[in-house]
């Protein structure tokens, strides 16, 4: 991938670049639907407007070609106007099934910049939703806390989408975050394979994670972790002394930030490394994402990691099909 592409959308100096909206004014769109589009949208001007030509046509239609692949699928047209050359997306490629697991436990209220982690991390996935079915893939939504509270078969139908923001679009309603039992109830419930993006602050013990993750990628699925957490929660950049409450557990905390701020640090620190190690050893693409950030460039990552796996798919286990015309 050319590296304009993803530098020309990265923010400079900590600020959005331009087009991007800041989340601090995006969340003050009441609708979820509206917030998405207003997303997915400067996006996608985003991406017309890149130098990599044929990015966004590569995503909705097209893939690279492969060398391997039969020369008489290539798109001459296509390549006479971006010098690269392209072939139509295989039937069985265009019909991704994607389903979003999002994390609506408690912990996931929490938020310094008014609004909380559980708004962040439902726009982002009402966003890939919306994404998504521009590109006429199916999707599907898993809500949880301790366990599955609803579950969405991966669909693109007329209205579909409105039910999935509708299950979005909820209060943090769990006690905990527990990730053993809904990874385990959806390695029961999803018998193709597809596609699994797991949206979660990921505060919880990891040993359950690589578990049941390990037990998804053994049954084909590719997987995109983003890990959304408050910049306070990165920082602790608290001053003075002050009285925390475990969102939880409902308990008080009494903090001394001078006294905590090395050891939570360090143990954050340490969380996160291993979290990194485990999405790395078992092949599934992990991003960390502050609720600061513009949801645009999660969007683009999402497309990097799509993108990569399509190269990365041998030719000799893409199916015997015609191309769509």
């Amino acid at each position: 991938m050319n590296p304009k592409a993803s530098l020309s959308m990265r923010p400079r100096n900590g600020r959005p670049a331009a087009g991007r909206i800041a989340p601090v004014w995006l969340m003050g769109i009441r609708s979820l639907e509206l917030r998405a589009r207003v997303v997915v949208e400067g996006f996608l001007r985003g991406i017309h407007r890149s130098p990599y030509h044929g990015f966004s046509v590569e995503f909705s239609e097209y893939r690279p070609y492969i060398r391997g692949d039969d020369s008489r699928s290539i798109d001459w047209r296509l390549y006479a106007r971006s010098d690269r050359l392209f072939i139509k997306k295989f039937e069985e490629e265009t019909n991704l099934r994607c389903h979003l697991l999002v994390d609506q436990s408690r912990s996931m209220a929490y938020g310094s910049g008014g609004y909380s982690k559980a708004q962040y991390a439902a726009t982002l996935a009402a966003a890939l939703a919306h994404l998504l079915f521009r590109q006429g893939d199916a999707v599907g939504l898993a809500t949880f806390a301790g366990e599955i509270h609803q579950y969405l078969p991966p669909r693109n139908r007329s209205g579909y989408l409105h039910r999935l923001l509708l299950g979005l679009d909820q209060e943090p309603q769990g006690t905990t975050t527990r990730l053993a039992g809904p990874l385990q109830q959806l390695t029961d419930i999803i018998r193709k394979r597809g596609l699994l993006v797991l949206i979660s602050d990921l505060l919880a013990p990891i040993e359950p994670l690589e578990t049941h993750l390990g037990y998804l990628r053994a049954c084909g699925h590719d997987i995109i972790v983003f890990q959304v957490l408050d910049p306070a929660e990165m920082q602790f950049s608290f001053a003075a002394p002050l009285r925390l409450r475990d969102l939880e557990s409902d308990r008080d905390i009494y903090i001394d930030p001078e006294q905590a701020r090395r050891e939570y640090l360090a143990r954050l620190d340490v969380h996160q490394r291993a979290i990194q190690s485990t999405c790395q050893r078992l092949g599934i693409d992990y991003r960390v994402i502050k609720t600061d950030e513009p949801l645009e460039l999660a969007l683009l990552d999402f497309l990097m990691c799509r993108i990569r796996h399509s190269k990365q798919m041998s030719p000799n286990r893409r199916p015997n099909l015609r191309s769509k015309t």
